[in-house]
């Protein structure tokens, strides 16, 4: 079953996200150019990057920091409750300096000194929401044929959303995800987003500006949220390429 949200989540995923966004996408960034987040154990983190195979990922209230370069493997770990911005990044040798954009929706860096409060509740129904998401897509993508030419399922941190796409019919590419809310909706959901104005089929399936939406309250109250999740993301898009 799901962990219930409470009070903490929404400010807690906010923090995060700023985190998401200024020390592990931007770490990668600064040595690849690309941003794009994965989910992990625990959490979220990078692919492995860089000369020294480097990753930085989030695991319930720790930052850490992996190396597996020529010089060998070694790992470093800091708090997120109490630490700032910058020590974070100092700890993971990030410049937040740069000027860094991940999208239109980039939150700001705020003051990079004060300390954060993170609630560990919210951590960990961040990370199993996450999870969940992620494995429903990847369940989805499995049963995919090789026409729908899906995308790499990733952690998109401008949104901080698990997300991909794939074509469900010619023509009608789609978007799959599992947000953690946002001014959308206060409480995690899942998507289906076309990319067309097409909304073939059931209309009641289609109860949101940008396509359909399986909130975080209805999956808790089913015995099985993943298979829940896996119907939702099969229903989207059977109903894309009737």
């Amino acid at each position: 079953m799901l962990r219930p949200v409470d009070d903490g989540f929404a400010a807690t995923r906010e923090i995060l996200r700023v985190v998401a966004t200024h020390v592990l996408a931007r770490g990668r960034s600064q040595a690849t150019g690309r941003f794009g987040l994965r989910v992990t154990p625990g959490g979220f983190g990078t692919p492995q990057f860089g000369s020294e195979s480097k990753r930085l990922r989030i695991s319930g209230r720790w930052l850490i920091s992996e190396l597996t370069g020529p010089a060998g493997a070694s790992s470093r770990a800091i708090a997120l409750d109490g630490s700032s911005l910058r020590a974070l990044a100092e700890c993971v040798d990030v410049q937040l300096d740069p000027e860094f954009s991940v999208g239109l929706d980039t939150p700001p860096l705020g003051d990079v000194d004060a300390p954060m409060a993170v609630h560990e509740p919210s951590l960990r129904v961040l990370a199993d929401w996450y999870a969940l998401a992620a494995s429903a897509l990847d369940e989805v993508l499995a049963e995919a044929s090789s026409t729908a030419a899906p995308a790499v399922v990733q952690l998109w941190p401008e949104h901080f959303d698990v997300a991909v796409d794939l074509e469900a019919a010619p023509g009608r590419r789609t978007n799959l995800g599992g947000s953690p809310g946002d001014e959308f909706s206060p409480e995690p959901y899942l998507y289906v987003g076309p990319w067309s104005p097409d909304r073939p089929g059931d209309a009641t399936f289609w109860n949101a500006p940008f396509g359909g939406v399986l909130r975080y309250g209805d999956l808790r109250g089913v015995d099985d949220p993943w298979a829940a999740a896996v119907a939702f993301f099969r229903r989207g898009t059977e109903l894309l390429s009737s």
